[in-house]
């Protein structure tokens, strides 16, 4: 039974787990922290939390219904291996797939095609990145799941309004534009990790609720949560973004995934 418990559902990517490009080792402390790998790809190690964090974590989700909400496509999020195991409940394609028990729910991915209809398809919003990203800097452009488009791109050699310019030709046309990283996304406006994570709300019966993240495609999520965290790094930082239930910290990289991670353990009843 779920019903009565909390919901904490937060970003992973630069929120919870980092990169070793993301990891921004500069602690409070003299020490660097120790690390737990939780993702490898093609032999490799990827992504990272602290093993701080990873304790906490565990704890967290002994007493709360926790959902994974990312921008990640399923197959993506199936590589991690996240502290405590599988999730019974995680949203993916920032909203597009419900994932239960490991496996899409077709019922929700058809309830959001149908929310997307107002919007420009796909294949026009990709073949405008095409056309407007013609620089050495892009290096690749990729499709998720058949629902948004985003480009692997040089940040240093980024045109400084390339992004400001791609948002305001995607508003009006239905479109948000996120900078996380080396990716920009471009994604519908109803496909959101809010609707996704109301909808285990609503089967699960799981009040209050917690959210984090760290970029624009968070904000509905944060929004809508009861309380809410986002790091000192990220869109939602730069853009000196606030809201009178959500709390910026000042930490940045994997100290501030270890922060998060303590909060929702004290909001969730942590000592």
């Amino acid at each position: 039974m779920t019903a009565g418990l909390p919901l904490v559902a937060s970003d992973l990517d630069r929120t919870l787990i980092y990169s070793a490009a993301a990891l921004d080792l500069r602690m409070p402390d003299a020490e660097a922290p120790r690390l737990l790998c939780v993702e490898t790809y093609e032999g490799r190690p990827l992504s990272y939390l602290t093993e701080t964090a990873a304790d906490v974590l565990r704890h967290v989700r002994e007493r709360c219904v926790f959902v994974p909400a990312t921008t990640r496509t399923c197959e993506q999020y199936r590589r991690l291996r996240l502290p405590g195991g599988p999730a019974r409940y995680a949203v993916c394609a920032n909203g597009g797939h419900l994932l239960v028990d490991g496996e899409p729910d077709p019922a929700w991915h058809a309830r959001v095609r149908d929310r997307l209809s107002g919007c420009v398809p796909l294949d026009e919003v990709s073949a405008h990145l095409r056309a407007a990203s013609g620089g050495d800097w892009v290096r690749k452009q990729r499709v998720a799941d058949g629902l948004f488009a985003y480009l692997v791109v040089d940040r240093d050699r980024l045109p400084g309004a390339w992004v400001k310019e791609l948002a305001g030709w995607a508003e009006p046309r239905g479109w948000t534009v996120s900078l996380q990283g080396r990716k920009i996304y471009a994604v519908p406006g109803p496909l959101t990790k809010s609707a996704a994570v109301a909808e285990v709300a609503r089967r699960t019966g799981a009040s209050p609720t917690y959210a984090a993240g760290d970029s624009l495609l968070d904000a509905d999520l944060l929004l809508a949560a009861d309380r809410a965290w986002f790091p000192g790094h990220g869109e939602l930082a730069a853009a000196g973004w606030s809201a009178g239930h959500v709390t910026g910290l000042s930490e940045r990289g994997v100290a501030a995934g270890e922060r998060i991670v303590r909060e929702l353990h004290a909001a969730t009843g942590g000592v």
